[in-house]
């Protein structure tokens, strides 16, 4: 009888040791409800290796760097929108009283056949007062009320807004305005009332023809501190046919 005697080597033995253990480990965790990972897939060669993909690269334009503001190009536009803010009344008062004048200037060319002969300074001045004084404050005053009690933007809020200028705002300040050109003319109360009688239907009905469109992208589209600065605007054409209305014997 012959006994065979086996050399292992301790690698070997070390081999045997880890792979007892690691399907021990393996039993007990499939025992006990463990999952386990996926397998690995098998490492290729780096021959067959697939370059990294390269991640896009993505610019972002901002609307501010695309398209500049108006107030960017332009200084004085810069400077006005900030008086606006720090010095509303004032500056919207001012730009009323530049533009009644401009439009009174503008009516006396159209309607005088000589204008350097019979134009009337006085008529100018008391057009640029009106706006300074009335005009102006009572635009400040009006948008601002109807910002707080229609805050919207809507087109119902907007269609509000215009009635009430028509059924309210216009009427007294038209009134007013025919009132206080009539008293600085020299007239007297008699004839100021033959005076709003004669003109004021006829200005009111014209306005509600002219107002509701300027007004509509007023309320609808602009800020309240920008209202009346549109509103003067569009009040510089109105104010050419007001004037020659206010002034006409």
């Amino acid at each position: 009888m012959s006994i065979h005697v086996f050399h292992i080597s301790r690698a070997a033995m070390t081999n045997a040791a880890s792979t007892a253990i690691s399907r021990h480990i393996l039993s007990t965790r499939f025992f006990l409800g463990h999952r386990f990972p996926p397998p690995l897939p098998p490492r290729l060669p780096k021959t067959q290796r697939r370059p990294p993909t390269p991640m896009p690269i993505v610019v972002s334009f901002s609307s501010s760097s695309s398209s500049p503001s108006p107030s960017r190009n332009s200084p004085f536009v810069a400077w006005y929108l900030r008086m606006l803010q720090s010095h509303p009344l004032a500056t919207k008062s001012i730009t009323s009283s530049i533009i009644f004048a401009s439009a009174d200037v503008t009516s006396q060319i159209i309607a005088l056949p000589s204008f350097s002969a019979s134009y009337d300074i006085l008529r100018t001045f008391r057009m640029a007062v009106y706006g300074l004084l009335i005009l102006g404050p009572s635009q400040h005053k009006w948008f601002n009320y109807l910002s707080k009690i229609l805050p919207e933007k809507d087109v119902t809020s907007t269609l509000k807004k215009i009635l009430m200028g028509q059924a309210i705002f216009g009427p007294i300040i038209n009134t007013v305005f025919f009132t206080y050109n009539g008293v600085l003319q020299g007239e007297n109360g008699p004839e100021i009332i033959a005076r709003l009688k004669r003109d004021l239907l006829p200005t009111l009905l014209g306005g509600a023809l002219f107002w509701p469109v300027c007004d509509f992208v007023t309320f609808r589209f602009l800020p309240v501190h920008l209202q009346p600065l549109l509103n003067s605007s569009c009040a510089y054409v109105w104010t050419i046919y007001l004037t020659y209305i206010a002034n006409r014997a």
